[in-house]
């Protein structure tokens, strides 16, 4: 506590005026001493103190002063532990929160990534194969021609027979245009372990019968001469024609060489072989 000023002023009330409001004590309460009453060109100063009958008040005063400035301080210390453990608290609720968010996020982005899969998987899966009757129908549509479509299912076979006129196009030279229908049909249509052939105006048989005749002619041949026979090359079902009407012969035997599409047979007399 401060218990005595100096101070100066214009004139001596001026200087006591200065140090009572320093000293924030009316003047019943403080004793003055006048160092200097000032002049023209210097100034009044004197030094203001505490009365030794009054300064219990001020010092318990100053005691009060401190203790709350104390209790404003503690309460100011408080208030901002309170202030920083509700920021924190927000803080925390705010963190909770961002988290949560994220967690549905990933867990939303993994589902939308599961269905994504899901849908690209389903859309890789094979389609509903088509029947070869409509397969053959649409052909025929596309190439607007008539004919008579008939199906016949066996074991491990389904037939599709066409009658009709100007149908030669899709048998080709030699059946080259009707084996390649026949192999996109069945490829297109094939049900679980069932192949589809296709067949247009008896082609098929007539072209067996030719094939036959041809593989009996040239075995007689080979058989003659002793020398061997090259075959021109021939769609895999035409070789195996050839293969089954010579498998019983006893004078010659067959053989496929080469590779697709110029395989082709060749007759062997059976010497040739042992």
């Amino acid at each position: 506590m401060t218990r005595s000023v100096e101070a100066t002023g214009r004139n001596i009330e001026q200087a006591i005026e200065n140090a009572l409001f320093e000293l924030k004590a009316p003047r019943e309460d403080v004793d003055i001493k006048i160092l200097s009453e000032g002049g023209l060109f210097k100034k009044a100063k004197v030094v203001v103190s505490i009365s030794e009958d009054v300064i219990d008040k001020y010092e318990a005063r100053e005691k009060a002063r401190k203790e709350e400035n104390k209790q404003a301080e503690e309460e100011t210390k408080k208030e901002e532990k309170e202030e920083s453990l509700k920021e924190s608290e927000e803080i925390k609720t705010e963190a909770k929160k961002i988290k949560k968010e994220e967690k549905e996020a990933k867990k939303k982005e993994k589902k939308e990534q599961k269905e994504e899969e899901k849908a690209e998987k389903k859309s890789q899966e094979p389609k509903e194969r088509m029947s070869c009757v409509e397969f053959v129908q649409g052909l025929i549509k596309a190439y607007g021609k008539d004919a008579d479509i008939s199906e016949i299912e066996e074991d491990e076979v389904i037939r599709i027979n066409l009658q009709g006129e100007g149908l030669s196009e899709f048998i080709g030279y030699r059946g080259e245009a009707l084996f390649a229908l026949s192999y996109l049909m069945s490829n297109l249509c094939k049900r679980e372990a069932k192949k589809c052939v296709l067949d247009i105006c008896g082609y098929r048989d007539k072209r067996e019968q030719s094939l036959i005749a041809l593989a009996n002619r040239m075995a007689s041949k080979v058989a003659k001469t002793g020398r061997y026979a090259r075959l021109e090359p021939m769609d895999a079902s035409e070789r195996r024609i050839i293969h089954l009407a010579l498998q019983d012969n006893d004078k010659v035997t067959t053989m496929s060489k080469g590779t697709e599409p110029k395989r082709h047979l060749i007759i062997f007399p059976r010497e040739y072989k042992d």
